[in-house]
């Protein structure tokens, strides 16, 4: 949830203040309740830290400006214990004032912790969780003289998530850090080592990482990594090379990141799909490497996500489960593990996450493992706990998407599905080579069709900007527009913070048409006329019922879909397509809708009030 930097260096010349606070930049998407900073001089632990968000961080040092350091830890909060105030911003310091810690997650025993601190006449500065592992990493270093021994038994005592990172006064240019069920990267440089939530807190600057795993304590100088297990016993990391740059995370030009990655949708799906097939154009998944013969053993698939993935799994259960004469059951991750659900041995679990780090969905993974399942990670992030904890994972290549509100990565997760049910469908016969082959070349037309879609959408941004006073909107959809009309419904509830709902349209008669009144807004995703269940009339009939009943109707529609014309207020086309891809260019209209209602009712587009990024604790 919080975003975390650490740097320690050699160079003079690199400011430690200016790399996290670089870092922190790149991080706010993951909080923006307060920022701080702590450094390390031969003075001591220099700190600043304010409620608000990053700026108003950057506007105090300007006005304090600290020393200069080489060594230094930031961090920028969501609030959880302790509410967005400036003694509740991180960095938190231990007794003494020698070393600072800053922390994602939560410390489920603090409350234990803290009345044990307090009976030893520990004072507390704040109402976080975090000050309480502060001052047992104190107490414990200055019982061993060792700061990676210390952050050990500080670790061992804690219960819960959480990312601890620590610099000490005492020990100049070393910073300590452990994970547990919360997301942590080391960056190697050059006479320079980072540490970050992800890999965007220093990719400025590096491009080689190494993830850590579960319950492991990294301790990092300018030139040397260590990382043991929370007994202290040496274990080892594992390298990765990050293949996008510190640009790809800027805003080139747009307004928001949110209007920049909805623009990169072509290039995230057309890159989720480079690679997939051979010379001889089989497809292939090399990064599953999960015995063949399990999957085609499999009898159920369940796919378990959080928010916008699950639409993304909704979208893929109708592919998957056509291709592959399968079942395929979608669930909300926070639900999954306390309904004692039928998993075993012959279930795919795939487990659908932008971040790799979503609380919900990691505790789902192991709970499917646990009942024997065989699990599958769709994923953006490398290095990310999700894909570790699976037995396979099919990683997305949308690139960093910073926005709060997913777009990007809600295209290329259902791309990455796509390819993952025609994989199965091949390997259990039930599509031909030829058959996969004829789809793989409709997906591979796909990015194309989304920048076309792309290209005409001033017609919804005047929409949007007209309806910026609207209180309700209402998005219908059959088949896999019933999906898609709950994600555009999040969309708008997310960013513009208005009532919005998506429903089934075949459920319209049986209650949700009592919410039409005269200038309601509804959204109505029109199945292709040439789809096979004939949906596509009944939609048209459902817009008739609603445009008889005043209903302002915005229908996005194929291209030379002429029955609509005569109900909709507005028709909003797209390019032609098969119904089961056609969600990847139906969704767009609504991504571009929602950031230009907000956008045109001055709020902010790229954190949302309330949220962050990644929910890194159930």
């Amino acid at each position: 949830m919080c975003g975390i930097v650490g740097y320690t260096g050699t160079d003079p010349g690199l400011s430690a203040l200016d790399v996290v606070l670089g870092g922190l930049r790149r991080l706010e998407y993951r909080g923006y309740d307060s920022a701080g900073v702590a450094l390390q001089t031969p003075d001591g632990i220099v700190m600043l830290k304010r409620s608000g968000k990053l700026a108003r961080l950057t506007e105090a040092l300007e006005a304090e400006p600290l020393p200069a350091a080489v060594t230094g830890i930031g961090h920028t909060r969501w609030a959880t214990h302790g509410g967005p105030t400036d003694d509740n911003a991180h960095p938190h310091v231990g007794t003494g004032g020698a070393v600072a810690v800053v922390h994602n997650g939560i410390i489920e025993n603090f409350a234990t912790l803290k009345a044990e601190l307090q009976a030893d006449g520990v004072d507390f500065a704040s109402q976080t969780d975090t000050e309480v592992a502060a001052h047992l990493l104190a107490r414990e270093y200055a019982t061993t003289g060792d700061l990676s021994s210390a952050m050990c038994a500080v670790a061992r005592r804690l219960e819960g998530a959480f990312t601890l990172l620590a610099v000490h006064g005492d020990v100049p240019h070393t910073l300590v850090a452990a994970r547990r069920n919360s997301p942590l990267v080391v960056g190697l440089g050059e006479g320079a080592n980072f540490l970050g939530s992800d890999v965007a807190a220093f990719i400025a600057h590096t491009r080689d990482a190494i993830e850590l795993g579960q319950d492991q304590v990294v301790t990092i100088t300018p030139h040397s990594v260590s990382i043991t297990d929370f007994l202290g016993a040496p274990v080892q990391g594992k390298p990765f090379h990050v293949d996008w740059d510190a640009s790809a995370a800027e805003k080139g030009g747009y307004p928001t990141f949110m209007a920049k990655e909805i623009n990169e949708q072509p290039h995230a799906v057309a890159d989720t799909l480079l690679g997939r097939t051979d010379v001889a154009g089989r497809l292939t998944l090399d990064e599953l490497h999960m015995d063949e013969q399990v999957l085609r053993e499999i009898d159920k698939i369940v796919v378990i996500a959080c928010g916008t993935a699950a639409y993304a799994g909704q979208v893929a259960k109708y592919a998957i489960e056509h291709w592959c004469r399968i079942p395929v059951e979608v669930e909300l991750a926070h639900e999954f593990r306390y309904r004692d659900p039928v998993v075993d041995q012959r279930t795919l679990v795939v487990a659908i996450s932008q971040s790799g780090e979503t609380m919900d969905t990691i505790m789902a993974v192991r709970h499917a493992r646990e009942l024997g399942a065989r699990v599958i990670a769709v994923c953006n992030t490398h290095g990310s706990t999700i894909p570790r904890e699976s037995d396979a994972a099919l990683y997305t290549h949308a690139g960093p998407e910073v926005a709060v509100a997913s777009t990007k990565a809600f295209l290329a997760q259902i791309t990455a599905c796509y390819v993952l049910g025609l994989y199965l469908a091949e390997l259990r016969g039930t599509k031909s080579r030829e058959q996969v082959g004829e789809v793989m070349a409709q997906l591979q037309a796909m990015p194309d069709k989304i920048a076309k879609v792309l290209q005409g959408l001033d017609q919804v941004r005047r929409m949007a900007r007209w309806m910026a006073d609207t209180r309700s909107v209402l998005f219908l959809g059959r088949h896999v527009g019933y999906p898609v009309a709950m994600e555009g419904a999040l969309k708008l509830k997310e960013l513009a913070y208005i009532h919005a709902e998506g429903f089934a349209a075949g459920e319209l008669k049986h209650g949700p048409i009592a919410l039409i009144e005269p200038g309601q807004p509804v959204f109505v995703i029109v199945p292709p006329p040439d789809e096979p269940h004939s949906l596509h009339g009944k939609v048209v009939s459902n817009i008739q019922e609603i445009n008889a009943r005043g209903a302002r109707t915005i229908v996005i529609a194929e291209e030379g879909d002429d029955d609509v014309v005569p109900y909709a207020s507005e028709v909003i086309r797209i390019p032609a397509s098969p119904v089961l891809l056609s969600p990847l260019l139906a969704v767009v209209p609504l991504q571009v809708f929602a950031c230009e209602l907000a956008s045109a009712k001055g709020l902010d587009v790229d954190q949302p009030r309330n949220l962050a990024k990644s929910v890194t604790v159930e």
